[in-house]
């Protein structure tokens, strides 16, 4: 595996997205319909002004989620091999939730987790 994999690599993923695009320009007719350009709202009709700006709360609360969520897939690869590991193994995850805890303390000390 070396760079020559890598390359080849890159050129497959090129090859098939642009393959797929180019086949959806050519199987698929344009439309030009006035409803596509309005934003959709659970089949709803949108009514008065359609841009509204958001609160960065919610992002934040979002955002804080997933990494706490991609933090916590961690946990079963470390459960797989954590009994052959012995003692290590539990240092090793007490560190690690001690990061994950300052994380959330962090967090709750910004005010990132309440929700407005």
């Amino acid at each position: 595996m070396g760079s020559a994999s890598l390359i080849v690599l890159m050129i497959a993923a090129i090859a098939f997205s642009g393959i797929a695009i180019l086949l959806s320009k050519v199987v698929l007719k344009a439309s030009t319909n006035k409803q596509k350009g309005e934003p959709y709202e659970c089949g709803i009709p949108t009514t008065g002004k359609t841009w509204v700006q958001l609160n960065v709360g919610y992002y934040l609360f979002a955002l804080i989620f997933l990494v706490f969520d991609v933090e916590l897939v961690f946990l079963y690869p470390w459960a797989v091999v954590a009994k052959g590991m012995g003692w290590i193994a539990l240092i090793e995850i007490v560190i690690f939730f001690f990061i994950l805890f300052m994380g959330f303390l962090y967090a709750h000390k910004k005010g990132a987790l309440k929700w407005i």
